[in-house]
């Protein structure tokens, strides 16, 4: 019981120190290049990822 108790107290422990520092860990993760490239890489294997920056990068300006 008291492992269990611990597992779960570490595990919040863990991730509100994650939410507390997102942007402060993404800024750190983005400004790494090699971690940057894989990040870029496996967000656009998603078909739905890839479909919206694609539109985005090579669509027109929308008032034209």
């Amino acid at each position: 019981m008291t492992r269990l108790l611990t597992s779960i107290l570490m595990i919040g422990t863990l991730g509100y120190t994650l939410y507390r520092y997102r942007y402060r860990l993404m800024n750190v993760i983005l400004g790494t290049g090699y971690l940057r490239r894989i990040l870029v890489r496996s967000m656009m294997s998603f078909p739905g990822i890839r479909k919206k920056m694609m539109g985005a990068v090579f669509s027109g300006p929308s008032n034209w």
